[in-house]
Order: C-alpha cells, then sequence, then structure tokens
C-alpha cells in the first residue's frame, strides 16, 4: 500500500494507535496535513493525557478547535482531562445547588473528586466528537491521534461498558455521583458504538515500529478492537531502516534486526493493508518538517556534526544502581512517555541488583506491558509479575463482597454487587494493587515499570485523592493505601528514574512530568537518555545524523533538569534476557557501536 492508496480510502474517522514512541503523532499529524492540502477540511484530536500534539505542530492548542498555522483547512485540539472534569462535576452538581441540602451536594462532589472522574470526562469529550455527527459537522475528517495502546483500548471499551452499566443499574448511583448525569449521555455512548464498529465510517491505523515488541501489541490491538467488531484496520511499519553504508557493522545490524522482525510480523497483521515508512534521521517537528516525512530525502539535512560532545557529567547505568543498592531495600519507579525504554530500563535494574544478591520484585502497571518477554527467562532472587486489571477487579471485587455481606441484606447485596460492575471499580482495583505493591519495598527492592506518563499521572493523581480522604476521615483504608504517598514522597524510600529518549518530544514531556511531580511533592532521583547515537562507532549518514542532532537535548536535560543523568547507548543487540539487559545495565556511551557484528 502506497500513502496515496492510504488517503484515498480513508474514512470520516481515523484513529492512529499503537504502542508508546512507534510515531502515531508525527503520522497522524503528517496525514492530517495532506488531506487539508488536498481541500478538505480536517480536525485533528489528540486523547492522550500526555499530548504533544502542540509542540509537533508547533502551535498552543485547546480543548476547542484552533486553526494550525500554515496548515490552510487544518484544526486541531487537545482534550484536557482536568479542564473536562471540573466541566463534567459541574454539570452533574450544578442541578442540585440550592436543591438538596449543601451536605448532600458536597457528598456528591467528593464522589467525584477521584481519578475515575477525569478519565470519564475527558471519554464523554471524546464520545462527542466520535458519535455526535453534528458537533463535527463542519469537518470533511477527523483524525485522533490516541494515548499509548492500552489506555487507548480502554477508551474504546468503555462506550460498551457504561452502556451496559446504565443499562443494568437500579439504583439512580455510581461511583461518578447520581446516574442521571451518565443516563444522558446514554443515547450518545450508542452512536459512538455504532460509529466505531461502522467501516464506512472509521478506520483504524495501527502504527508500529519494525521490532517484535511493537508488532505483538499491534497485533493483540488488532484482535481486541476486531472483537469489538472494529475491522476496518490497515498497518504503518514505521521506521524502517536500509542501511546507506554497509560498512557500517551498527547499520547493517540495525537493518537486519528490522528485517526479522519483519520476517516474523504475526499472520494477523500479515494480512492487512501495509504502508511502510522509512527511519528518518530525525523526529519530525513543524509543518515543513511534516510535510517531508511522507517524502524521504525532503528534510534538510544537519550539518554540524561537531558542534556538541559527550557531556562530561553523563555517568553509565551501573552507577545509577550503585547509589540504589545502597540504601538495601525501597522502590525504583521508571516513568517517561510510552517507547522511551521503560521497561528495558527497570528490567537491567532488577537484573543487575537480582545479580548482586539482593531480593528483587519487577512488577508493571502498564496495561500493554512486556517484562515477561523482556527479561525472558528466570533469574535467582527476581520476581516478575504484572498489576493485570482483570485478576485485580476480581480479587477486590471478592474483598468488598466478603467484608460488607455480613452487615447487609439480600437486597443491600445485590446493590453492592450492582455497584462494583462500573468501570470505575476496575481504576480502583488496580490502584490498590499499586499501593500493595510499593509496600513491598520496606522488605525488599521493587522495580516498577509504570504506564506511559498520561496514565500514571492519573494513578499519582489517585494517590493524591485518597490520601486527602485519609487526612479527611477515619473510614476503613487499607494500610498500604494509607502510606502510598508518604511513601512516594520518601526520597530515601523510592527512587524516581525519569527515561527519555533523546528527542525533543520525549525529553519535554519528561520535562512536564517532573514537574507535575514536583508539585505532588514526589523528587525524581535521576534521568536516563536511553538509546543514543551520540558518540562514536557509527558512519552510515542517517545513524550520524541522529547521532549528532541527539546533543542538544542530552545538554538540556543535563543542564537545567538533572545533575544526575544516565547515558545508555544504542545497542545493537536487541535488549531480551538477563545476559544482554546486564551489559545494558554496564555499557558506557561511545563504546557499544563498534561491537555491532559481535
Amino acid at each position: 500500500m502506497t500513502y496515496t492508496d492510504l488517503l484515498g480510502r480513508a474514512t470520516r474517522i481515523l484513529f492512529f494507535t499503537g504502542k508508546g514512541g512507534v510515531g502515531k503523532t508525527s503520522l497522524a499529524c503528517a496525514t492530517a496535513l495532506v488531506l487539508a492540502e488536498s481541500g478538505k477540511r480536517i480536525l485533528l484530536v489528540s486523547t492522550d493525557p500526555a499530548s504533544n500534539l502542540d509542540e509537533v505542530l508547533g502551535v498552543e492548542l485547546t480543548g476547542q478547535p484552533m486553526a494550525v498555522p500554515g496548515a490552510a483547512g487544518l484544526c486541531a485540539l487537545n482534550i484536557d482531562p482536568e479542564a473536562s472534569a471540573k466541566a463534567y462535576r459541574e454539570r452533574v452538581v450544578g442541578p442540585y445547588r440550592g436543591v438538596l441540602p449543601d451536605a448532600a451536594v458536597n457528598s456528591i462532589e467528593e464522589q467525584l473528586s477521584g481519578a475515575c472522574t477525569v478519565e470519564i470526562a475527558a471519554f464523554d469529550e471524546f464520545m462527542k466528537l466520535l458519535g455526535n455527527a453534528h458537533a463535527t459537522s463542519e469537518f470533511d475528517h477527523i483524525l485522533f491521534d490516541t494515548a499509548p495502546t492500552g489506555h487507548t483500548l480502554r477508551l474504546l471499551k468503555l462506550p460498551g461498558a457504561w452502556t451496559g452499566f446504565i443499562a443494568t443499574n437500579t439504583t439512580g448511583t455510581s461511583c461518578l455521583g447520581p446516574l442521571a448525569g451518565l443516563q444522558a449521555q446514554r443515547s450518545l455512548y450508542e452512536s459512538s458504538l455504532h460509529a466505531l464498529a461502522d467501516g464506512s465510517t472509521s478506520t483504524v491505523v495501527l502504527v508500529s515500529r519494525p521490532e517484535p515488541s511493537a508488532l505483538t501489541e499491534a497485533d493483540r490491538t488488532r484482535a481486541e478492537l476486531s472483537q469489538l467488531g472494529v475491522s476496518n484496520q490497515c498497518l504503518i511499519l514505521n521506521g524502517l531502516f536500509v542501511a546507506q553504508d554497509q560498512g557500517d557493522p551498527a547499520a547493517r545490524a540495525l537493518e537486519a534486526r528490522g528485517r526479522q522482525a519483519v520476517e516474523g510480523i504475526p499472520a494477523g497483521l500479515a494480512v492487512l493493508p501495509r504502508l511502510d515508512i522509512p527511519l528518518l534521521a530525525c523526529a519530525p517537528m513543524g509543518i515543513a518538517q511534516l510535510r517531508g516525512m511522507l517524502k524521504p530525502g525532503t528534510i534538510s539535512s544537519f550539518t554540524d556534526f561537531g558542534a556538541y560532545r559527550v557531556p562530561p557529567s553523563a555517568i553509565p547505568l551501573s552507577d545509577l544502581i550503585d547509589a540504589i543498592e545502597a540504601a538495601g531495600h525501597g522502590v525504583v519507579m521508571t516513568m517517561g512517555k510510552g517507547g522511551v525504554g521503560k521497561t528495558t530500563v527497570a528490567s537491567a535494574i532488577a537484573i543487575e541488583l537480582a545479580h548482586r544478591g539482593h531480593r528483587v520484585h519487577l512488577s508493571t502497571t502498564d496495561p500493554a506491558a512486556h517484562l515477561a518477554v523482556t527479561v525472558g527467562e528466570p533469574v535467582p532472587k527476581l520476581q516478575v509479575s504484572r498489576i493485570d486489571p482483570a485478576v485485580e477487579t476480581a480479587r477486590y471485587t471478592a474483598e468488598v463482597m466478603a467484608r460488607s455481606a455480613a452487615q447487609l441484606d439480600a437486597e443491600g447485596i445485590a446493590l453492592l454487587e450492582e455497584d462494583l460492575r462500573s468501570p470505575c471499580t476496575e481504576e480502583i482495583a488496580v490502584f490498590s494493587a499499586f499501593a500493595r505493591t510499593v509496600a513491598e519495598g520496606e522488605e525488599c527492592f521493587v522495580v516498577l515499570d509504570t504506564a506511559p506518563t498520561g496514565h500514571t499521572l492519573l494513578l499519582l493523581d489517585a494517590a493524591e485523592a485518597y490520601h486527602r480522604d485519609v487526612a479527611r476521615t477515619t473510614s476503613d483504608v487499607p494500610e498500604a493505601v494509607r502510606h502510598l504517598l508518604p511513601r512516594l514522597r520518601d526520597a530515601r524510600f523510592t527512587r524516581v528514574l525519569l527515561v527519555t529518549l533523546p528527542e525533543a518530544t520525549p525529553v519535554h514531556e519528561a520535562a512536564r512530568l517532573r514537574e507535575d511531580l514536583l508539585r505532588a511533592g514526589i523528587q525524581p532521583f535521576a534521568w536516563v537518555v536511553n538509546q543514543s547515537f551520540a558518540g562514536s562507532g557509527f558512519r552510515d549518514p542517517v545513524l550520524v545524523e541522529r547521532g549528532a542532532r541527539e546533543w542538544p537535548f542530552i545538554a538540556e536535560v543535563r543542564d537545567r533538569f538533572s545533575s544526575r543523568l544516565a547515558l545508555i547507548p544504542w545497542s545493537a543487540e536487541a535488549p531480551v534476557g538477563p545476559e544482554r539487559l546486564r551489559r545494558l545495565a554496564n555499557s558506557r556511551a561511545g563504546t557499544d557501536a563498534e561491537g555491532a557484528d559481535t
């Protein structure tokens, strides 16, 4: 399939989804731009709580459609979860002001203070754009740049979940307050479900890199969407590399890794229409470079290769592990944008600590985690797990029922069971499991690979909401939940590592995450710049240019955000399995590329 074919078969609604870091935003922006320049009226929407649409387009966006300068016919907006939650709360609470006693109104507002309200409010805005044709009637196409896969799958499943909950609820209330606030949306949810399943209206563009984990996740997404009735799908394989200098062993290794991944593409993906995009020397930023993304060779070349040098303060990951080990126990959390290598860094740290003789629990809050695949095989003293939403929801439901059943009659039990069927129960269950896992850091090392930024922020918002509730009431809150926020704020107990790639968007998203953490009283411990092409050992012009373009962002991290900076060089080896992860943990910048043929 060519890009002309993709544009020619474009339905009114296009969803760009995939694993974090595969290039969804760049491709959604480039597609929107080309459609607009063909004379169409385009609305580009980000549903990612940690959207970087502003930076890529070069314009400050709001929750309302804004014209993009230099791109006639193109408008864009960010769905702002916090602003949506505020409007949602007022929409639900407003009708009761002056009607119910103040205490009752305050109670409703408290119900609406949690992270699940933020999610449902953003979801409502998404549904308006998807299911209300009148609200977007001025546009020919609507393109959704979605959050990383796990978050997006939950978003696309919510219309059915809430429609079913509303249909069976008999109490008139929910964890989001009076059910009337949701009942009014029922027809919108139903129309959104219809739009999703209508192949003449909606297309899902699965975006992947030529990497086994990204392709596996894309195939899982394909299958889950098919089960939802979403069958009109296609695949964009982004970042295919063909070496220009066959004398460069690193270039040959990178090309071979991509070729092997494509040869092993899952059967379900192999039958989809597919478009291949070559690896570029830089991440496209701004209208001019976005135009060039679909026309290889037209992005202006970077020539000042000697202007930047390795920051003398950059250290290997092993030096960070030394500092972490000195505490004897505690929690390590890897955070950052999807696709920056949080799972790889977390796994390397956990395996190195276990190799040094420490008991380690490696876990993840990411719905689309690949910890088991990354670790590869059992490691002495290392426990690997994941916080599974389905398992935790079932456990939480059983615990609540067991704790409450003795105090309830048959009608009360039925009402409690009904309330626990709310989709928000999953959020509470996952949060509780997160708190229990953090608590284990009192006895051993816990290494947590967190979900991409937006999803992680919702989890931390939930921690603050629970902590406020604990401070206000003596309700029966589990000890792990009660002590979660103090543990996260204790820099001697919790070490937060901000993981990034040496590119504009990952660095600046990590910087925004840093500010959010500081406002929550959580001090990041260090930054990790992963997969760096900077340094010696490369000859291929694309790789040399990528490395040269990295230094301003590495220097920005060092000079503006953290005096403790670890730099992990790109490695010819796929970082999978204990031995390779230990080599990554002990690698030093400027050395690994030379061993690319080994």
